[in-house]
Formats: structure tokens, sequence, C-alpha cells
């Protein structure tokens, strides 16, 4: 079989779905004559109340391609009506959002991250029509911890363990074809290694660490379970295009964690659909990255790999 941190925390209250695993419920439909049409709280499975997801489409006749947004916060919080403003940018595009909420380490520890971003892509998949999406040309984007599931559904796609096959829509697949990964951590074995080389430091070792949380033990201790947490494990020359982005200062995520990534990329798949860019002076996140300029190369980078 092939291939086997932060940001503000935002509460929402959400219903759980009592929908059986392949069934849509409990979705509020709103729109407006001439504008996108947007679902909201769509439930793509029925393990948790967090398997939700947003769907925002343009206006047009379609089937739109269409983008999987993963939102950040240490994947321990973050809500997907963060990504609102990201959404209306691909929106503009002609290009479908799709932003979703996951099961975070207060509920479940990896693989269920993972798992539940690979359940919402074959929900897509399997509920095409009824949403006007192209089943073909899926993407997804993220940022920090969002970044990281990103680039894990850029390379992992036909690994059993991180399907998740449970969660419903088993026959779909989950690949995605196009991956942004806005400075994601990568590898969390080598992260204090990394920020010590680039002059600070941070505590990604600590059992306390949000990576840690994730793995459910300090990370040092379960190196083996923590590779499967890298994207990096699972690169091949059939993965997602992808596009890597990174702030010079970020003193959360060091670049070269991205910029390790984006080089392991390019060894296997080639320079042609591998790109990366270190972003001079910009931190984790901020307005060089939401600056219109660059939110129109991530819009140009789905739209040259999914239209």
């Amino acid at each position: 079989m092939r291939k086997s941190i932060l940001s503000l925390f935002v509460a929402v209250g959400i219903l759980f779905a009592s929908c059986s695993k392949d069934e849509v419920t409990e979705d509020t439909t709103t729109s407006t004559s001439g504008t996108a049409t947007n679902y909201t709280n769509v439930a793509y499975a029925s393990t948790s109340s967090a398997q939700k997801m947003d769907i925002y489409l343009p206006s047009g006749a379609g089937p739109f391609p269409v983008v999987v947004l993963i939102h950040g916060g240490a994947f321990l919080g973050g809500d997907k009506s963060g990504e609102a403003s990201n959404a209306a940018a691909l929106v503009a595009n002609g290009i479908a959002a799709v932003s979703i909420n996951y099961r975070l380490t207060s509920e479940a520890i990896f693989p269920a991250q993972i798992q539940d971003c690979k359940a919402a892509v074959r929900f897509l998949r399997a509920n095409a029509a009824k949403y006007n999406l192209n089943s073909d040309k899926i993407g997804s984007w993220g940022a920090s911890a969002g970044g990281n599931l990103s680039a894990m559904l850029g390379t992992s796609s036909g690994v059993a363990e991180l399907e998740g096959a449970s969660l419903g829509n088993s026959s779909y697949s989950s690949k995605v074809i196009a991956s942004v990964d806005w400075f994601g951590p990568i590898n969390f074995l080598t992260m204090d290694t990394e920020a010590a080389a680039l002059g600070f430091s941070i505590t990604t070792n600590s059992s306390t660490s949000p990576e840690s949380k994730l793995m459910g033990a300090a990370v040092q201790t379960i190196p083996d379970q923590v590779a499967k947490a890298n994207p990096t494990t699972y690169i091949t020359s059939d993965d997602a295009a992808f596009f890597v982005q990174v702030g010079s200062m970020d003193r959360n995520i060091p670049y070269t964690q991205s910029l390790n990534f984006y080089n392991a990329l390019k060894a296997v798949k080639g320079a042609t659909d591998v790109s990366y860019e270190l972003l001079d002076g910009a931190g984790h996140g901020g307005t060089q990255f939401s600056a219109s300029s660059n939110m129109a190369k991530v819009t140009t980078f789905f739209s040259k790999y999914l239209k």
C-alpha cells in the first residue's frame, strides 16, 4: 500500500451531529443573490462535535475547485471562523473555500487531527455534486499547526493509519493536489536545536509543549511515533504541488523547519511543482502574510493547479 504555534484561541459552541457517518445534517444555508452561497456548520463526521465545516462558494455556474482551510492554534485552540478572510480571497478568485474544525488535543491526540482533515476531504468528494464542487480539484492551506496538517494532507495520501476510515466515506480518496504550508512545524524532534542555531530558544522537548501534548508524551521519548506526524516521512514523487512560506523572524517555529521540508520535497519531486519563500522580517504570521500582494501569490498558486 502506498505510504502506510501559536494563534489565539476562539471558543465556540457547536451542536453534536447525530447523523450517520456518510450523512450531512444541521447545515445552515445563507445566500444572497449575485454573491457567494455559504453553508455553515456542516458535519463531515459524527465522532465529535468538532467535526464541522463552513463551505463558501463563489458566484457562477461551477463546479468549483476547492481549498480546505485548516486553522492554527498549536493543535489546542483556534476555530474555523478565523479563516474567513482567506476564504474570501479564494472565493473572489473563483475557488470554493472550506474551513474546517478538527479535534484539538484536549479531546484527542495524534493522529485524530489529520484523520479529521482527511475525513473532511473525503466528505467533500462524496458530496461534490450537492455543493457544486469539482472533486478532482481539491487543495489545502493552513498556517502554523494548520500548516503541518496541510503539509500532511499533501504528502500522506493512502497511509491507512492516518486515514481514519471509520469516520466515513472510506471509498473516497483524501488526496489533495496542491498544498500551501504557512510556517508549519514539520519535525518536532529537531525544533529546539534549530531554534538554538538561529539564536533563540523554544521548549518543544518539554512534556508540556503543544507538540508533546499532541503526541501524548514528551516528543523525544517517542521518536518513532513523532516521525508519523512529520510530513517529510511520506514524501513521494506523486505528492501535491507545494507552496511553502515562512518568516525569517519567526520565533515560534524556526524557519529552517520550512526550508528543510522544501528541500526534501524538491529532492524527490523536483523543483517544478515546489516553491519556497522566506519573508524577510516577518514573524509567525502577521501583515506580510495577509497583505493583498502576498495573498495574490497564494491564489495564483491555487489557480495554477486547481483550475
